[in-house]
């Protein structure tokens, strides 16, 4: 289910000199925090110091294992909004890593579960600490109240990107 914005949204019109710079602006900010070259020193502080270094992927696989006692396939697809078989490689790399493992459902044995283990649990709990410990350095650069519209923000920003998708033509 795709979740919609709380109001309607109304493209912004870019021929405006003030809001093409803004899109721009945003735009350029968004690339920088996926790719800038601050982003793969991030990405190997976050995550490339552990024995087996682990990707954003895994560590999303991650975060929802650790969520839950176990995970079917399709669910865990599901909540990462990604393929089956997009789930089912991460999973598998997982599984090679020690990190999770695959087991049979107790109630259907045509069911398989996917659950963390305690070498994923451990090694989700590293990032996790070090998550925290960015997030309390980036949100000390923000007032409270910034922190709040910020929270609110991002979350609407992720909303209204969903709606978008949703809304493309098949």
């Amino acid at each position: 289910m795709t979740r919609r914005p709380a109001t309607a949204v109304t493209p912004v019109d870019l021929g405006a000199a003030t809001n093409r710079e803004l899109a721009t602006r945003i735009g350029h900010s968004w690339v920088e925090m996926r790719r800038g070259a601050s982003a793969t020193a991030l990405r190997d502080w976050l995550f490339g110091t552990m024995d087996d270094p682990i990707d954003y992927a895994q560590m999303d696989v991650l975060d929802l294992l650790a969520r839950r006692t176990h995970w079917r396939m399709s669910d865990l697809a599901d909540a990462l909004r990604v393929d089956p078989s997009t789930a089912t490689r991460a999973v598998h790399r997982l599984v090679n890593a020690g990190l999770a493992e695959r087991r049979p459902s107790n109630d259907d044995g045509r069911v398989v579960h996917v659950v963390i283990t305690p070498a994923g649990q451990a090694a989700h709990d590293v990032v996790r600490r070090r998550r925290e410990q960015l997030m309390a350095y980036l949100l000390g650069a923000f007032d409270p109240l910034e922190r709040q519209q910020m929270a609110t923000f991002f979350e609407r920003w992720v909303v209204t990107i969903d709606a978008f998708v949703a809304d493309l033509p098949d």
